[in-house]
């Protein structure tokens, strides 16, 4: 973990230096705020304008939050079910693609025709984006099993809920934890999205609000605000994921 936080430094200054440049061109070129704000405007709307932002960033996160694990639980399970019956798999799996290639932002005005402009549509968009790669990445991570221990497993007499319990489970969780670090980032992007189609508030109201009076630097605002949140969400998975799968990361460290 010390090691990350020793590297944070390299893309922390490459991002300092981002803003500088962009800053010497608005000022340079003047260039309308309204067009394309400085970093300076934005962190100064982003101050001034805390107080009426973090109600909007608020909502969007315990929107987030409540879709990631009902989109998390959903890819588990269709994952577990998958695994432990290949005949339903093998049907099932094709379709599971297919509906991945059906754009969210297609599907969104047709969930609100369905179901209303309440909170059921907007958390049937974060769970599509997030149940497909939990569900991907868990089914690669079954597959990774050793097929020697299993089998020295099955020669002591083991049956197929332990084989699953203390072999292929444990096993998988590097490639779940892949799954739900990707899950959790899209959870926010769906999570804008949803509050596109009709909500009273959110960081996508937000940012409709602002783009519609051309308040260029809250949209920035708005856009930095998602990327944080992504980041602190993928922080946390990754936490969870040195603290549970220990073994996984000394043998990284080793490599």
């Amino acid at each position: 973990m010390k090691s990350y936080l020793l590297k944070g430094w390299r893309p922390g200054f490459l991002l300092l230096l981002l803003f500088i440049i962009w800053e010497a061109i608005v000022k340079m070129a003047g260039i309308q705020e309204w067009l394309l704000p400085p970093p300076s405007a934005i962190f100064s709307e982003a101050i001034n304008g805390w107080t009426s932002f973090f109600s909007h960033f608020l909502s969007t996160i315990k929107l987030s939050l409540l879709g990631f694990v009902i989109g998390s639980s959903i890819g588990l399970l269709t994952a577990i079910i998958l695994h432990l019956l290949p005949f339903i798999r093998e049907s099932v799996y094709p379709l599971l693609i297919l509906s991945q290639n059906i754009p969210i932002i297609v599907l969104a005005p047709l969930l609100v025709i369905w179901f209303g402009f309440g909170l059921l549509p907007k958390l049937i968009v974060i769970t599509l984006v997030c149940f497909f790669p939990i569900t991907v990445a868990t089914l690669d991570g079954f597959k990774q099993t050793p097929s020697d221990l299993k089998h020295y497993m099955m020669m002591a007499g083991a049956n197929r809920k332990q084989l699953f319990w203390k072999l292929e489970l444990p096993y998988s969780l590097p490639a779940m934890f892949s799954g739900l670090k990707i899950s959790a980032t899209y959870s926010v992007m769906g999570a804008v999205i949803s509050e596109w189609l009709g909500a009273k508030m959110g960081v996508g109201v937000y940012m409709t609000l602002a783009s519609s009076s051309f308040r260029t630097d809250r949209v920035f605002v708005a856009i930095f605000a998602i990327m944080a949140l992504s980041l602190l969400f993928f922080a946390v998975i990754k936490l969870i994921e040195h603290s549970l799968i220990r073994w996984k990361m000394k043998g990284d460290d080793i490599q």
